[in-house]
């Protein structure tokens, strides 16, 4: 087992007992049910805001940019969601899909079609490389012990992690 495998199977283990079982995060929302736009800035390691404040059944659209220099990704999600995501993060950089400055697409089509983790096609997710801008809809209904987070081996560890307060 490499050590990228071990510290990523070390944290998993350590964050059982600090994860939300409860896998209440919300829901996919409607263009047309938006209440509100948050604009988000991922810079290496960091977002701007650190911190976001919803009202609960708000659906927000966030239109996220990537002014870092490295891939980054924004993910809506518990805790524990993080932590089972992230061994899929390191199997598409072991695969080549996803570098430090880019994502290559092709090549994650392909793998694709035998393993779908490594299509990153999650709705409450959004990988973007360096200067490129997505966009998520997110419905808060029904979430509780939400963070949003960065993936890419290694982010969420130097704390590539922002709050979400739900009230």
């Amino acid at each position: 087992m490499n050590a990228v495998k071990v510290l990523f199977f070390l944290i998993f283990i350590n964050s059982l007992a600090y994860a939300d079982k409860d896998m209440k995060i919300g829901s996919l929302g409607k263009e047309s049910e938006v209440s509100r736009v948050i604009k988000v800035i991922m810079y290496d390691n960091y977002y701007s805001p650190s911190s976001f404040q919803i009202k609960a059944g708000e659906t927000i659209k966030f239109e996220v940019e990537n002014a870092g220099m490295l891939v980054h990704e924004f993910n809506i999600a518990n805790k524990m969601m993080h932590i089972k995501h992230q061994p899929e993060m390191v199997k598409m950089a072991e695969n080549g899909i996803l570098l430090a400055f880019s994502i290559d697409k092709e090549k994650m089509k392909k793998m694709a079609k035998m393993d779908k983790s490594m299509g990153h096609s999650h709705s409450n997710s959004v990988l973007l490389e360096p200067k490129q801008k997505g966009n998520i809809i997110w419905k808060f209904d029904n979430a509780i012990n939400i963070e949003v987070a960065c993936n890419v081996p290694g982010h969420y560890q130097a704390g590539m992690i922002a709050k979400v307060n739900i009230k």
